[in-house]
């Protein structure tokens, strides 16, 4: 018999609907029972593209002495972290502070049961002793035990956690801050200090994309253009943060972590050579990446670049965008319950597909030709560049070309018959924030119309579907909206509507964007000591509402308030927008100065408060704006916003209002609080565009 699982809506949780565990969700019905029981909770938060928990899953919850175990001794609830990210950020940092080492998942917590204050943490647990780590089991008898005979021990433990917690949070430093630019310099030495020289990217492994780094590296790049006095040698600009961006960037494009046959990014590479992928695909990973390829695009004008942002974006529309327009959450990492099971190949089964020069084509690109890479078996991985393998092969290189896409093309549609990973169809409203800034970027930066309809069906999904009553909503799933939208819900979408309103002139979106901000400043902005907390303020009591201000796999939300707050302050006039960044900033300033590297995007905020934005509104008819519109697109300028406002536009709040409409086309540009003469000549719109863009020298 199905548990209490069955009525949810998400797939993770639906996932575990058949266990033989008693599984509640969170909510009142299991809080309340394991307060009248007095029995411990077990929290079990995981998601549904997490390959251990999975494992937990088929070793543990489906095992029926372990199961009975559980629900003869616990409350056991389990959550879905991609929508319920305020409990997953709680306990997580319950975790690290109790265990002293970083979590993940599947997160294991054990929980009194009349605060939820947790007393045990830990992740995955076999059900046998291995690896050093008890079974979980044995593991259950001794922690129930623990509560039972040592609640004195357990609620000093509590209420030094609770501390802790609380403690974790920035708080407003009272003397007056002189912003400066060194937290960003000392970002971009880390930065480099972590850069892999031999196969880009940061770290050792497992190696994950960072597009936070990356972005940070080309805007410092680009600063550093732009900031040149007149006359200035190129070799004086910062060409070797543009270098590693650009390195990373071509290394991952051709890495197994990129899907070369149906395009998008893996969540992370096992290996330093980006190999090998874990093989699940997250939409939060792929928004940023493509906006960056399509940045770098931009920048350097390299083919790969454009190349990978549009075979991502046509994978985002083929595989994750939904009928009705909301961008689908993840692919999983396994299909016939075998981990990168529809990625890879054998030589037999690719030779029986292709003809005998295909092949050769292929091996060589691939590496078909070498050793297996993956369990016997071949993940394709670029080798060997096509001007190469086409000298060598004594092909002309358009011969080769054509030879490859078809070898590619053929592939790609032996693999569409294969069993594929299941998809967690959940509709995130801040995921979502995060690819439709990706696609309005890319559409916008490669003149692709497709992209930009894509990001405007997804923004009208979430304007229909999961804005109620003058708020969001954070989650769907088969037409069921629910659940309050956190920090991340908002500012995310706030970020996309500002890029896609870019590439889009639509009447009304911004005047939802400015809704949006409202929501953040009456119900999440901390008044007393700055910056925005997770939850809004009439939401769930929990054991305490954090404020982040850290990156982790997708940008801090304060990062992206103060940087979205101070973008809307200069281009409305709003002063009570830039005065919350301020704010922000002004909070999180110690911690930022502490750990540069690891506030990249409250960094942001801070370089846009430094060097304000340059605002340009076109306004004229849309058919003779769009030359002047292109213009503004040719060249990387990251702190550039323009938009293209038809003459007949509606709904115009007053700052834009004013910047009427004339008989042929208009530029106004202002610079922070500056505004030059209108400009209606295109030549005169490019030498003042020059003064701020930066294009790639190499």
């Amino acid at each position: 018999m199905p548990n209490r699982l069955a009525n949810e809506t998400s797939p993770y949780l639906l996932q575990h609907a058949h266990n033989p565990v008693d599984w509640y969700p969170w909510g009142p019905e299991a809080l309340e029972r394991a307060r009248a029981e007095d029995k411990p909770i077990l929290l079990s938060i995981g998601y549904s593209a997490c390959h251990w928990c999975h494992v937990m899953e088929r070793e543990s919850f489906e095992n029926d002495d372990i199961a009975r175990l559980m629900n003869d001794n616990f409350v056991s609830i389990k959550v879905d972290r991609e929508e319920r990210p305020d409990l997953d950020k709680i306990y997580q940092t319950a975790h690290r502070l109790l265990s002293k080492r970083g979590g993940g998942w599947p997160l294991t917590m054990i929980l009194t049961p009349d605060d939820q204050t947790p007393f045990f943490a830990g992740t995955y647990f076999p059900p046998t002793p291995r690896h050093g780590m008890p079974a979980f089991t044995e593991l259950m008898r001794r922690v129930e035990a623990f509560y039972r005979k040592q609640r004195a021990d357990i609620g000093k433990q509590n209420s030094a956690l609770i501390n802790a917690l609380r403690g974790t949070n920035p708080a407003l430093v009272l003397q007056d801050i002189a912003f400066n630019p060194e937290p960003l310099q000392t970002a971009r030495r880390q930065i480099e200090e972590s850069f892999d020289p031999q196969f880009g990217g940061f770290g050792k492994a497992p190696k994950f994309p960072h597009p936070t780094n990356i972005e940070l590296l080309m805007r410092q790049w680009a600063h550093s253009v732009t900031m040149a006095p007149p006359g200035r040698s190129t070799d004086k600009t910062d060409g070797r943060a543009l270098g590693i961006a650009r390195f990373t960037l071509q290394m991952m494009a051709l890495g197994g972590i990129y899907d070369q046959l149906g395009g998008g990014f893996c969540r992370y590479s096992v290996d330093e050579r980006w190999m090998i992928p874990h093989f699940e695909k997250m939409l939060y990973d792929n928004g940023p990446l493509l906006a960056l390829y399509a940045q770098a695009w931009a920048a350097t004008r390299e083919p790969l670049f454009r190349r990978v942002a549009a075979e991502t974006a046509h994978w985002v529309m083929a595989e994750m965008q939904s009928p009705e327009g909301g961008y689908y959450s993840t692919l999983d990492a396994d299909s016939e319950g075998h981990e990168g099971k529809f990625y890879v190949w054998t030589q037999q089964e690719v030779r029986g597909l292709l003809s005998a020069q295909e092949y050769q084509v292929i091996a060589r690109r691939f590496g078909l030709d070498r050793a297996a890479n993956f369990e016997g078996q071949w993940h394709l991985h670029i080798f060997e560049n096509t001007a190469a393998i086409a000298r060598e092969l004594g092909l002309p290189e358009e011969q080769f070309m054509e030879l490859l896409g078809q070898a590619r093309r053929k592939l790609f549609e032996a693999r569409e018959a294969r069993v594929h990973p299941g998809r967690d169809e959940k509709i995130l409203t801040s995921w979502n924030g995060l690819m439709i800034k990706g696609m309005a970027i890319a559409g916008r930066l490669l003149n692709d119309e497709d992209f930009i309809d894509s990001a405007a069906r997804a923004l009208d999904f979430i304007k229909v579907t999961l804005w109620k009553d003058g708020r969001l909503l954070a989650t769907c799933k088969d037409g069921k909206a629910h659940l309050p939208a956190y920090l991340d819900d908002y500012v995310f979408l706030i970020d996309a509507i500002l890029e896609f309103s870019q590439a889009r002139w639509r009447d009304g979106d911004l005047a939802f964007a400015i809704d949006l901000a409202e929501v953040l400043l009456t119900h999440f902005q901390d008044p007393e000591q700055g910056g925005f907390f997770f939850t809004a303020d009439d939401h769930e009591k929990l054991l305490y509402r954090p404020k982040p201000v850290m990156d982790e796999a997708t940008p801090a939300g304060n990062g992206i308030a103060a940087t979205v707050l101070g973008r809307l302050g200069y281009l409305l006039g709003e002063t009570r927008y830039l005065d919350a960044a301020g704010r922000t900033l002004k909070m999180a300033w110690p911690d930022i100065q502490r750990l540069p590297y690891a506030h990249i995007s409250l960094l942001t905020a801070a370089e846009e408060m430094l060097y304000p934005p340059q605002n340009i509104i076109l306004r004229g008819e849309p058919q003779a704006m769009q030359a002047w519109q292109q213009r503004c697109n040719e060249a990387y300028a990251p702190r550039r916003l323009a938009f293209a406002i038809p003459r007949d536009a509606q709904q115009l709040p007053p700052a834009l209002a004013e910047r009427i409409a004339a008989e042929t086309t208009i530029a106004y540009i202002c610079s922070g609080h500056t505004c030059a003469a209108p400009i209606t000549e295109l030549s005169e719109l490019d030498t003042e565009l020059k003064q701020t863009e930066a294009k790639d020298a190499a």
